[in-house]
């Protein structure tokens, strides 16, 4: 992940609340020797691998950066009739109902989904979204606050909520920032459908801050180190991803012997990231064949250290540092997509209510 990305997300689904390159009025390349992505921020891939897509395959690259995950979504499904590109990577297991019930993508296929693992296979019956990778969303911890004052880190949901922790955790808010959500659906599969406003509400009480994205939260209210450099914020809590460690490893100037964040391993919900080709894309066929690509070895080799996120395919090598840094959580929640559709946009609702107003 180069140092863009970092800003944008220390995983590859984190938020930035603006749209960058191909956010309007600039028509995508038409020429069938262009395939066309369509992408949240958090896109990356190494240039010799890009390279050799283009090579092989012979399609030119060319990738629209289109703000947030949420946001990049919503906007393709505005645009669906006239779509941007031929291939949109991004859509996660929390809003991939509100893309397929909008009719986003047509089916595909792609190579070498027989090597995709069950339970990432989301959409296995139409095959209208080929899955990419997976990453746990988790309140991280700045270890040397919590070691100044001799607090044991928070492990689990329910220990957010304890006097002892009061004023300490910064969120993201559910309707408009993809960790939000995942949150926000983690605590629901935690406590159940009942159970989780009540939660909130202890939290809201115990003084959790929501801010609208992750890149607000991460980099300006947590007070642990972003990339190498002291964040400015004060609370010591902030939810981001498990592989945020690596990170801020990774990207140190002077590589640390240990991550100087944590992991709350008892908050932790499964994100799973899907691509599709988009419905009346220009050039099918070369969404075609960088779908297959994203299924690649040599691609899912590729995105830990570019995107901070785990392959999906079986036998994909994972890179020393990412597990020794952050290990994919090991009883991650999680949530059936025909459960998150029926209950998403109405738990929102109910969770701005509650926890904004």
């Amino acid at each position: 992940m180069h140092n863009k990305t970092f800003v944008a997300v220390a995983v590859g689904l984190g938020l930035i609340g603006l749209s960058a390159c191909g956010s309007g009025e600039s028509e995508p390349a038409a020429d069938s020797k262009t395939v066309t992505l369509v992408s949240h921020d958090s896109w990356a891939v190494s240039k010799s691998v890009q390279r050799d897509f283009e090579k092989k395959s012979g399609y030119k690259l060319r990738v629209l950066n289109d703000g947030d995950a949420g946001q990049a979504v919503n906007k393709a499904i505005l645009t669906k009739d006239n779509p941007q590109g031929d291939v949109f990577f991004g859509v996660d297991n929390t809003l991939l109902s509100r893309a397929l019930d909008n009719g986003l993508f047509q089916p595909y296929t792609a190579k070498g989904l027989d090597k995709v693992a069950a339970p990432y296979q989301l959409d296995k019956d139409k095959h209208r979204v080929t899955p990419v990778d997976y990453g746990d969303i988790c309140v991280n911890y700045d270890k040397a606050w919590f070691d100044k004052h001799r607090l044991a880190p928070p492990q689990t949901f329910a220990d957010l909520a304890k006097p002892r922790y009061k004023d300490l955790l910064v969120t993201e808010n559910a309707a408009t920032s993809s960790p939000g959500l995942g949150f926000l659906l983690g605590s629901a599969a935690q406590f159940g459908d009942n159970g989780w406003q009540d939660y909130w509400k202890k939290l809201k009480a115990n003084g959790v801050k929501v801010v609208d994205g992750w890149e607000q939260a991460y980099s300006q209210e947590f007070s642990g180190s972003t990339g190498g450099r002291k964040a400015g914020g004060d609370r010591p809590l902030v939810v981001s991803y498990a592989s945020s460690p690596p990170a801020e490893v990774i990207y140190a100037k002077k590589r640390p012997a240990t991550a100087p964040t944590g992991v709350a391993t008892g908050t932790c919900f499964r994100q799973i990231e899907f691509a599709g080709l988009l419905s009346n894309a220009k050039n099918p066929k070369g969404a075609k064949a960088f779908l297959d690509f994203l299924l690649s070895q040599e691609f899912q080799q590729d995105m830990p250290l570019n995107m901070f996120v785990y392959p999906v395919v079986k036998g994909a090598a994972v890179p020393a540092d990412f597990t020794k840094y952050g290990p994919a959580a090991e009883d991650p929640e999680t949530m059936a997509p025909d459960k998150i559709a029926a209950n998403r946009d109405q738990w929102v609702k109910s969770w701005t209510s509650l926890v904004l107003k």
